[in-house]
């Protein structure tokens, strides 16, 4: 098996968002992480689940070392993406896969949407390391210049990895609550305090925030620093790992919580920037979980749609049954989407740091939309595909109780689906960013409509006292989410047609739409190319020319 192969929309997707050199030049790659997903990766990652990481604390002689020993399968795992596809480095340096320059994000991307299909633990460090990188590029390269070479090597001796040790007991959301203490020294500065959440704890490159003197409260008084995990002398810096959260899921990968003891430390940028500079990482992370999100509902829809044709009941496959294609339908399209969203936003992300100024505004409001719609909607894509396979799905020989387990992290790491949606509020206060999204994809119109009714609306949240503007904005970030999506399939079937002639990617749109207007919905040529939709292949732009047929 390939995943990339067996994916339906990713191929024709790329074809679409990638300039030709870019496609050819990631096509071998497809291929090869495809493959490795599908087979060595994949059992890799089992053995990482079932064997998770644990704590050092001490050597045999008594000294403090706070070492993490991972099994053998982690390491392997980490070497496909680290080393041989550099999956954390491609951002920032070029040479990387053989690309000339910097590798594009969408690419990076789509090739992590690949590797994650089967290891969703180690996305969490991989993200981690490229945006230590990024944040040291944009706001110190300089005097991070060595820590950037070492966080963007895929050499084995010298590649390092990164974290971000943000949250605290008393304020996990509410960063303005952060206690640790930065005391300024000669040279460097020391940090005093407790993390609670820290993945990835024996990195060697640690972001945080501590609480500057003198510089004010709540967030503007949190500066950033770098925490090395070795002192420049070559000792073990004052970081003491308490203990290893045993976690739901992500098992794969170590998370703990971490005290410093005046560990040694240097500020990143400008100390009065620290919380804002933090925020451009966080807003990366939260793609990058976006991304993990449609990965694991890629994986959970073609699990559910291989085993529905091989399960017989009552003398017919499963995958033929009628309320089963109504079942599978919405997780179908629903996947689709997400991948046309995430792809998007990267692009986006690559036109900003490009200095496209309206990229980057939209991008910055795409962002919380897709992690707050794509991570909750991987919630109920992976549990219905571990109800589809029946009890078998709940036993951990198979990978749904897994891709469960690993969902529900998605909606909480990097802010919960309230916290994020909260973001969009103020996306929208700031910067009409409704109004941004309006008049980049209103002008189809296929969704012009739905976009006038979308403006309407956030104008009218925003007319409403305060408490109620929060309210209402969980529900309608979704809508907004979601006529994204719908915009982008129909670009997507416009394109498709005019290059191949072929209905499928029209079909899946129109088919969002109707379900979008009616859940309850279930159009005919749906139904009748519904292989199509499963698994791929061409549908005859002939047969979807009546609008009304998908209104049945």
């Amino acid at each position: 098996m390939n995943y990339a192969d067996r994916d339906p929309a990713l191929r024709p997707l790329l074809d679409r968002v990638l300039s030709a050199e870019d496609r050819g030049r990631i096509e071998p790659h497809l291929v090869e992480l495809g493959e490795l997903a599908a087979g060595e990766l994949d059992r890799h990652a089992a053995l990482a689940d079932a064997n998770p990481p644990h704590l050092v604390p001490y050597a045999p002689d008594g000294t403090r070392i706070d070492e993490i020993a991972f099994h053998p399968a982690h390491d392997r795992a980490a070497a496909i993406a680290y080393e041989r596809f550099g999956l954390a480095a491609m951002s920032h340096r070029p040479g990387v896969l053989g690309w000339p320059t910097k590798v594009p994000h969408t690419v990076k991307y789509a090739l992590s949407y690949l590797y994650v299909q089967s290891e969703f633990g180690m996305a969490c460090p991989l993200s981690m390391t490229d945006s230590a990188a990024r944040i040291l590029r944009l706001f110190d390269p300089e005097r991070y210049a060595a820590e950037i070479a070492a966080l963007s090597s895929t050499d084995p001796e010298l590649r390092a990895t990164g974290a971000m040790f943000m949250t605290e007991k008393q304020g996990g959301t509410d960063v303005g609550l952060t206690e640790t203490v930065a005391t300024e020294h000669h040279d460097h500065w020391t940090l005093t305090g407790k993390k609670w959440f820290a993945s990835n704890p024996s990195a060697d490159v640690i972001l945080t925030l501590a609480r500057v003197p003198g510089q004010g409260e709540g967030t503007r008084g949190l500066g950033m620093f770098l925490v090395p995990r070795l002192r420049p002398d070559g000792t073990r810096n004052a970081i003491r790992i308490d203990r290893l959260k045993d976690k739901l899921g992500s098992k794969s990968i170590a998370s703990g919580e971490v005290t410093l003891e005046e560990a040694y430390a240097t500020p990143v940028g400008q100390l009065a920037n620290g919380f804002r500079q933090m925020a451009e990482m966080l807003n990366v992370s939260r793609l990058s979980n976006a991304m993990r999100a449609t990965a694991l509902m890629r994986r959970a829809v073609r699990e559910s749609v291989d085993h529905t044709r091989v399960r017989n009941v009552f003398g017919k496959p499963l995958f033929d049954q009628p309320l089963m294609r109504a079942t599978l339908l919405p997780m179908i399209l629903d996947t689709e989407a997400a991948l046309h969203l995430v792809l998007e936003a990267a692009a986006r992300l690559t036109a900003a740091d490009e200095g496209d100024a309206a990229a980057r505004a939209l991008v910055r409001v795409l962002t919380p939309l897709a992690k707050h719609t794509l991570c909750k909607r991987a919630r109920t894509v992976t549990g219905e595909a571990m109800e589809i396979r029946g009890g078998n799905g709940y036993i951990e020989d198979w990978v749904n109780p897994r891709l469960v387990r690993d969902a529900h992290l998605g909606s909480i790491w990097e802010g919960s689906s309230n916290v994020i949606a909260l973001d969009v509020l103020r996306c929208m206060r700031r910067q009409n960013a409704h109004h941004t999204l309006a008049d980049t994809y209103g002008d189809r119109p296929a969704t012009a409509d739905r976009w006038d009714l979308l403006r309407k609306k956030g104008d009218a949240i925003l007319q409403l006292p305060q408490d109620e503007q929060e309210m209402r904005i969980g529900r309608y970030a979704g809508e907004l989410t979601r006529a994204v999506m719908e915009t982008l399939l129909y670009e997507q079937a416009e394109h498709e047609a005019r290059t191949s002639g072929d209905g499928r990617a029209l079909l899946v749109a129109r088919t969002y739409t109707a379900l979008a207007d009616d859940p309850d919905a279930l159009p005919r040529p749906a139904l009748d190319h519904f292989a199509a939709l499963a698994d791929g292949g061409p549908v005859p732009l002939a047969e979807l020319s009546s609008e009304e047929a998908h209104r049945a």
